[in-house]
């Protein structure tokens, strides 16, 4: 997915996150439901990428199909992705499945969360290991390949097999296993979870921090750094401390995707950019 596909998807996927805190496996289930349909008509799919459709046109459209058979979370959550634009038609399906899978890591966060856990990665790390388990028990097995390949094969046998290779799964795992044997969307089952894993290992990363410093940090300086962090981002971080001396001074914090750099370094780097313009 590139171009204007890949913009609406992140607009997508930062509006759902507003809804993340309180999602519920319910809201991914309808959204998987919800592709099903959308997979099965190609006609649908060109009505609602149409460029010369509004997007409340393509809004109405799903709201038509929809509408009292979802929650109203799930018919807004598809209202707004029809409603952005797409390279290819196939795109909008591709989003839709991002998004209902994001909605099932973020309801294994959310878990990590709640009562006396205080960190969001516990159940992150272990819905992506029994994704993994699943992965390993199929590619292990010319049986087990042939049986999820088999076209004939009832969906109840397919998911019944699926829940043998990983006993023990937690529900959100149950739900991506399910998504991935019985809708694959052309895609082997083992590919689809992979993406999914790839969703999780993403999610993680948000309550990991990797913190280098120019030098040993005691434990007073680091129970400060993590006071500091925890209030910073909001949540209880996974703190990885590396000691860099090139660094010079200060501390550099990545959290995902952001980086938040106090370094002498860098500000001598920003000195000597503004100098040079």
């Amino acid at each position: 997915m590139a171009g204007v596909s890949s913009e609406s998807l992140t607009t997508a996927l930062g509006q759902l996150e507003a809804t993340l805190p309180t999602a519920s496996l319910s809201l991914a289930q309808e959204l998987f439901s919800i592709l099903a349909v959308v997979d099965s008509s190609a006609g649908l799919r060109r009505s609602l990428t149409d460029p010369s459709r509004t997007g409340d046109e393509k809004s109405a459209l799903v709201a038509s199909l929809v509408k009292g058979k979802v929650s109203a979370e799930a018919e807004a959550v598809v209202g707004r992705l029809a409603a952005a634009r797409w390279s290819d038609a196939r795109d909008l399906g591709d989003a839709l499945e991002t998004l209902a899978a994001t909605v099932v890591i973020a309801v294994a966060e959310n878990r990590s969360t709640s009562g006396n856990s205080v960190s969001g990665i516990s159940a992150l790390a272990a819905l992506e290991n029994e994704l993994f388990s699943f992965n390993q028990g199929v590619e292990s097995s010319h049986e087990v390949q042939r049986a999820l390949a088999e076209p004939q094969a009832g969906e109840s046998a397919k998911v019944d097999l699926a829940m043998k290779l990983v006993p023990g799964a937690s529900e959100e795992t149950k739900v991506l296993l399910r998504q991935a044997v019985v809708h694959p969307r052309g895609l082997k089952s083992v590919k689809l979870i992979e993406r999914f894993a790839n969703l999780a290992a993403a999610r993680q990363q948000r309550w990991i921090a990797d913190v280098t410093v120019s030098r040993p940090l005691d434990t007073a300086q680091l129970e400060r750094l993590q006071r500091g962090l925890n209030s910073l981002y909001g949540r209880v971080l996974n703190i990885n401390v590396r000691v860099d001396p090139a660094l010079i001074g200060g501390v550099r914090v990545r959290v995902g995707d952001e980086v938040v750099d106090a370094s002498v370094m860098a500000r001598l780097g920003e000195l000597r950019r503004q100098l040079a313009g």
